[in-house]
């Protein structure tokens, strides 16, 4: 599945400059984010993440003691206008596709998402039967 991407998935304590470490860590190795989000509750967080090197990221992160591992996601784009998410949703959910979690942002004028759905293979097939654009993984880790 060329569609698929790496996501970093990192667990972090909730403490003060524990973000920083992790984005230093990364800059030392020239690692750059394009997309993150954060999820958290009262004792720690989930750092998700698409990045310019998945594999080197998750290596050099592991080598730091965090607990950091790779996640298989898509990204799609549509357009930066109402409804355009909601439709293509609505297409997965009427096939029985449900998202775990996702995350996105406007460029210009679409909007880059990043879903981690419960079945890759049957949403790819989904999205692309539905002209949906699957965004490829070199070009998520570039952006």
């Amino acid at each position: 599945m060329k569609m698929v991407a790496k996501q970093l998935s990192i667990f972090l304590e909730n403490r003060q400059g524990r973000l920083m470490e992790v984005t230093r860590v990364l800059a030392e190795e020239n690692i750059n984010f394009s997309a993150l989000c954060i999820a958290e509750n009262n004792e720690f967080g989930i750092l998700r993440g698409i990045v310019s090197d998945p594999q080197k990221a998750c290596d050099v992160l592991k080598k730091k003691n965090f607990a950091a591992s790779l996640t298989d996601v898509l990204g799609i784009s549509c357009p930066n206008k109402p409804g355009m998410l909601s439709l293509i949703l609505k297409k997965l959910a009427d096939s029985g596709i449900f998202i775990e979690y996702m995350y996105s942002f406007a460029l210009n004028h679409a909007t880059i998402t990043v879903i981690r759905p419960n079945d890759l293979k049957k949403c790819i097939e989904v999205l692309q039967r539905n002209e949906v654009e699957l965004i490829d993984p070199e070009s998520m880790y570039n952006l």
